[in-house]
């Protein structure tokens, strides 16, 4: 596929799943997400394990102050708390513990990591706090409130069950008696993801399937499989080995050999690209993918068995099986049918390929029709095409008979004969046939009808109808092409900025890879009514299993709800929503991730199952987005009508009380979020601080002013006026 060739390249900012990946490595620990450029530093993000932890819902968090101090308590330490907030004003990093307070009243806790996010410009712009239950580590038969209602033995239960996955080293005391620190893997500074679109990262050691080198050494292989697939026949034809020829064959036989291994060490480091567009560069799953794929027929296509008959015994059992083994190298072909699609871009290459693959056949056939000739003459027959080339050019053969069989000497060159051969063939696979080489044998006669019937169909299939095979093999990778360059050309008439060419470009891309050219629409409209609407609940699926508002919805609810669904693709950098849309839809992020920016600040990250929208959509009054929603990466996104939602919800009474309730919005696109930016704070103090050095004005200089101020304007009026009656 034209996606998928490359795949997705463009510069994403994956921020948010870096921080999810590395969240994910310590099972008991859960994050926030909080904006450092904001007063307070709101919630802008809040993970599953967090909103599990202390039992809230996400929409409950954000846009909560950053050191939740709604989770405090009675026995919450004030001064813990105070330095927390120093350490958010100071955008450092640090580790504290405080004891929060889930949403039941239950006390726990908590270890918290903070570390400070950047941009571009090296400014932090986030801050992500991670959280990790130590109440395990503490005494929980003294602490007041922590286990109300537990007896002495459900209480000791309790603790060893959270200790087992807890770390394993022992807890100290510090110096004053009131926390302990704790053992553990943390996230190095310098591994902190930052906040920035950036291409895929690639490590040093794997090779991009799309670079330059990979490219030039792919077409290095696809020229040495051609050496191959023209040599060994040849070779297998004219019985050559290491006895009766030079080693210069053998020494070049064993360089390709031990490139082809190389080769094979380059496919355990090189990317590829799955199904859904993804460039795969992690080492692990690229063994996998080619272990699995053509590792078994590229080991046995490189193996030296010229090497390893040279230094066998001289028998003709052992040199008859190598000559067998050798056929074996032929299997290099397949190295070249699994990247075929990369041979393919130009029309040039086409071309080469095709003529390519045809000479060689004619090669194949050359190298049979010699091998039938020597057979001939070793069985006494005198009157067979070498025997009339040796006649022709006065070097007849001579045939010895002996003891160890029939021994043929003198004639043609090797490379006369081969010639001669390979004219045969290609006269009568073009249907020209001279007939000055021609079949006399029994043997000659049936291999040239053979040949005759499958150079028919090659030929057909080659000059005759390999313009709609190719047209037939390419439809999609047609219409394709002549997508994009009316894109293009459509982008380079009306003058369009190269920055939005390259993001209307990569989004045709994207989503070709996703859609592979498929108009779902169309497909659905063939289906009956009923198979459309099962269609469509195999589509949202993924909506309708991670939303709790559609866990009690009947078959035929959730029938209704999906035929009414859109699916988008969209790019890094899209907007999905921008300020002052009217809000006609309910979106549920399946896939990527997106961030809501309100006046040029982050007020919210959503994620994968996360839903935003007008809080209102019941009513009948239309909202309008106050925020700006924007894709930063491939983001699947499904949609579905409030009219339309209603309309089912109507029909389907009991279902849409227990709907309205669970469905919780993640980020109200309708509610306009008042804050003060730090800087602004930082230029009021700095404000207040000037006029309490600057003396103010006395009676005479305010009026001396007020004389200078309305001599100016005076002379402006009469100026203004001249012009105007001029």
């Amino acid at each position: 596929m034209p996606g998928g060739r490359r795949g997705l390249v463009a510069p994403q900012n994956t921020f948010l799943d870096n921080v999810m990946k590395q969240s994910a490595q310590f099972p008991d620990s859960s994050f926030l997400i909080g904006n450092a450029q904001i007063i307070d530093f709101p919630i802008v993000y809040v993970s599953d394990e967090f909103s599990r932890l202390i039992g809230y819902r996400k929409s409950d968090i954000m846009l909560k102050p950053l050191r939740c101090d709604f989770l405090t308590g009675a026995l919450t330490d004030v001064n813990s708390m105070d330095v927390l907030r120093d350490v958010f004003e100071q955008q450092r990093s640090s580790v504290h513990e405080i004891l929060y307070y889930k949403k039941n009243g239950t006390g726990i806790w908590v270890e918290i990591e903070v570390l400070p996010v950047r941009n571009e410009s090296d400014v932090v712009v986030l801050f992500v706090c991670t959280y990790r239950d130590i109440t395990a580590f503490k005494d929980p038969l003294t602490e007041v409130n922590m286990f109300a209602g537990l007896s002495k033995f459900a209480k000791i239960a309790w603790t060893l069950t959270r200790s087992r996955n807890a770390c394993q080293t022992k807890p100290s005391l510090t110096q004053d008696g009131t926390t302990r620190s704790y053992s553990r893997e943390r996230v190095a500074s310098g591994d902190v993801p930052g906040y920035k679109h950036e291409p895929p990262q690639t490590p040093p050691h794997i090779l991009l399937h799309y670079c330059t080198f990979k490219k030039t050494w792919d077409w290095m292989i696809l020229l040495l499989t051609f050496y191959t697939v023209i040599m060994v026949p040849y070779n297998l034809a004219i019985n050559r080995s290491v006895e009766n020829d030079s080693v210069t064959m053998l020494v070049v036989d064993s360089i390709v050999d031990i490139i082809y291994f190389i080769d094979i060490i380059f496919n355990f480091h090189t990317s590829f690209v799955s199904n859904t567009g993804e460039v795969i560069t992690n080492e692990q799953k690229i063994r996998s993918h080619y272990l699995k794929s053509g590792f078994v027929i590229d080991m046995m296509a490189c193996l030296p068995y010229d090497a390893v008959n040279a230094f066998s015994s001289n028998s003709s059992s052992y040199t008859e099986i190598f000559s067998i083994l050798k056929v074996m190298r032929l299997f290099r072909l397949g190295r070249v049918a699994r990247s075929l699609h990369r041979f393919l871009e130009s029309s040039f290459a086409l071309l080469l390929l095709m003529l390519s693959f045809y000479l060689i056949v004619c090669h194949w056939f050359a190298c049979a029709w010699f091998v039938i000739g020597q057979d001939d003459l070793k069985n006494g027959v005198m009157y067979g095409w070498l025997s009339t080339l040796g006649n022709k050019t006065g070097q007849e053969f001579l045939v010895f008979v002996s003891e160890n069989g029939t021994v043929v000497t003198g004639g043609p060159p090797t490379g006369s004969m081969y010639v001669t051969a390979l004219y045969f063939t290609m006269t009568c696979m073009t249907s020209i046939g001279f007939g000055n080489v021609a079949a006399d044998t029994d043997h000659e006669k049936a291999f040239a009808l053979c040949m005759m019937i499958i150079s028919s169909l090659l030929y057909a299939a080659i000059f005759g109808h390999v313009t709609t095979i190719i047209h037939n093999m390419t439809l999609a990778t047609a219409k394709y092409h002549e997508m994009l360059d009316g894109v293009r050309e459509f982008m380079i008439l009306n003058e369009v900025p190269r920055n939005l060419m390259e993001r209307v470009t990569d989004y045709i891309v994207s989503k070709w890879t996703n859609t592979k050219g498929v108009e779902q629409d169309k497909v659905l409209s063939i289906c009956p009514k009923d198979m459309r609407a099962d269609i469509c609940v195999h589509l949202n699926r993924k909506v309708f299993n991670g939303h709790p508002a559609f866990r009690l919805a009947s078959d035929g609810c959730l029938r209704s709800l999906a035929t009414n669904f859109k699916m988008t693709h969209c790019a890094p950098g899209d907007f999905i929503i921008r300020k002052g849309e009217s809000i006609t839809e309910l979106c549920f992020v399946v896939s990527g991730s997106l961030e809501v920016v309100q006046d040029g600040e982050i007020l919210a990250f959503l994620g994968r199952n996360d839903v935003c929208g007008d809080s209102h959509w019941k009513e009948t009054r239309l909202g309008k987005s106050v925020v700006h929603v924007r894709a930063l990466t491939y983001c699947d996104i499904h949609t579905i009508n409030v009219e339309d939602l209603i309309e089912v919800l109507e029909f389907y009474k009991p279902f849409s009380h227990t709907f309205s309730r669970n469905l919780c919005l993640t980020f109200d696109l309708s509610k306009r979020v008042v804050f003060s930016k730090v800087s602004d704070k930082k230029l009021e103090k700095m404000f207040d601080q000037v006029q309490q050095w600057e003396r103010p004005f006395t009676p005479n200089q305010v009026v001396l002013l007020k004389k200078v101020v309305n001599k100016f304007k005076s002379k402006v009026w009469i100026i203004n006026l001249k012009l105007f009656s001029c």
